[in-house]
């Protein structure tokens, strides 16, 4: 007898993920029903794949105006041709995505339900007129945009992530709520492609939470200094209301003393919550909330329903989510088989296009503070990029990059903000999650590139293991 599967959320890269290694079994029912329209997924609709598209717009217009061998007039970004290039993409990508899900369809035991799932109890939801009683639920719905609940909110306009995506004319200046990775990378976009004056609420000393402070404190300084925004640190937002010529007015707490600003608008890059709300939990024996879902992706009220991605609120990543969409995939067959679960778990990899893709910053593995924490015996070594000669002849000498290494010679951790960091993070992923020691990572020459910057921190480690 097969095992009835439905996933509700296919098109998101949790679901999908679920779902393709799900259909490959062959006493496994599968029904998947997604209500997008036209559908394909967060990341590549609202997410990472549009918000690098229009940021590489900016990108240009950066590199001109920050390199003073360029002469001429400075170019404009065309924010229409900008938004319409992004949609076309954007729109294949998604063409790709719900083409795959059709594959999956068209095998003979999977289907796909265009429609939206509510449970009416547990184990059976309602898709339109139709009932499902599976044995397994996989939740992939994703997450939403967060608004937060300050006084005043609900009377003016907010613009989200969402909307500045799609925007092809924005006002003279702003204001925003939210520096986490949403904002460090819109707000460079704002300031360059819409040429928009930025003052940015940070409730903390400094921006990136996950860094080490001094690659905070760089990011800050040189989101000051090359998009002459105005970041306002030990700030927060308590009360907003409409002026008279369409604005808006906040008012806030800057280290105990109250502030006004105005601005043409108002923007809100304050993070995502798991898109829950129409799924009909409250039919259910499952309460939502703090630890609702467990490592093996497993609902705590009921183990037969699992959350993957975005929507169990864990880690709001793209990587994570098909990671966990492939667990839940395998967990849902060891519970069937009566076989022990597998917890989920990640090497930390995180990357942040900050300063328009410029000055990325990228996290893999431990950081200096995280060891620390963990109580693992460490050493760091610490590189400016501007002691490369690389850099400086790319014209982006700004930076730094970190390696975290036990006393044992393992690689426990790589930080970069610096150019190209996002790429380097792939070759220390593998450096990290192999164990690699440090000593036996070959110093090779090659043609200077970028990622000599590594060879540098892996030497310094090594000699001071030595």
């Amino acid at each position: 007898m097969s095992t009835h599967v439905v996933i509700v959320g296919a098109y998101g890269s949790a679901g999908v993920a679920a779902a393709q290694r799900l259909a490959d079994e062959s006493d496994v029912r599968l029904t998947l029903v997604d209500d997008g329209e036209p559908g394909g997924g967060l990341c590549i609709l609202r997410g990472c794949m549009p918000s690098k598209e229009v940021l590489s717009a900016a990108e240009h217009r950066f590199a001109a105006r920050h390199d003073d061998r360029l002469s001429g007039p400075l170019p404009d970004v065309d924010l229409e041709a900008t938004v319409e290039r992004k949609n076309e993409h954007t729109s294949n990508f998604a063409a790709h995505r719900r083409a795959a899900v059709e594959r999956l369809a068209k095998r003979e035991h999977v289907e796909f339900i265009h429609g939206t799932a509510r449970f009416v109890d547990d184990h059976r939801l309602a898709v339109g007129d139709r009932t499902l009683d599976p044995d397994y639920v996989v939740i992939a719905t994703g997450s939403s945009v967060t608004i937060p609940d300050l006084p005043g909110i609900d009377d003016v306009p907010v613009r989200t992530s969402a909307d500045v995506l799609d925007a092809t004319e924005f006002g003279d200046s702003g204001v925003v709520m939210g520096f986490g990775y949403i904002g460090m990378e819109l707000v460079p976009y704002l300031s360059e492609a819409a040429g928009m004056d930025l003052t940015v609420i940070e409730h903390d000393a400094r921006p990136l939470d996950e860094g080490d402070d001094p690659f905070g404190d760089v990011l800050l300084e040189y989101y000051r200094e090359a998009f002459d925004i105005d970041v306002l640190t030990h700030t927060d937002e308590k009360r907003v209301e409409a002026t008279g010529d369409g604005g808006v007015r906040m008012y806030v707490d800057r280290e105990g003393t109250e502030e006004v600003i105005e601005a043409d608008q108002l923007f809100a890059f304050t993070g995502r919550r798991p898109t829950l709300d129409r799924l009909g939990f409250e039919e259910t024996a499952i309460e939502t909330g703090p630890e609702w879902v467990e490592n093996t992706m497993q609902t705590r009220d009921d183990p037969r329903v699992f959350v993957a991605g975005d929507a169990n609120g864990k880690e709001p990543i793209l990587h994570v989510a098909k990671e966990q969409g492939h667990l839940t995939a395998e967990n849902i067959r060891r519970h069937r088989d009566g076989e022990p679960l597998r917890a989920y778990e990640n090497v930390h990899h995180h990357v942040v296009f900050s300063g328009l893709g410029v000055l990325p910053y990228a996290r893999v593995g431990h950081s200096a503070e995280a060891a620390d924490d963990a109580g693992v015996d460490h050493l760091v070594v610490t590189r400016e990029t501007a002691s490369d000669g690389v850099f400086k002849t790319k014209n982006v000498p700004e930076g730094l990059a970190r390696l975290v290494v036990g006393t044992d010679g393992t690689v426990l951790g790589f930080q970069g903000l610096h150019y190209h960091a996002d790429a380097m993070a792939k070759t220390m992923q593998l450096a990290v999650e192999m164990e690699l020691d440090v000593r036996e990572i070959p110093d090779r020459a090659y043609h200077p590139t970028t990622p000599e910057i590594l060879d540098g921190l892996v030497r310094a480690a090594a000699d001071e293991l030595d």
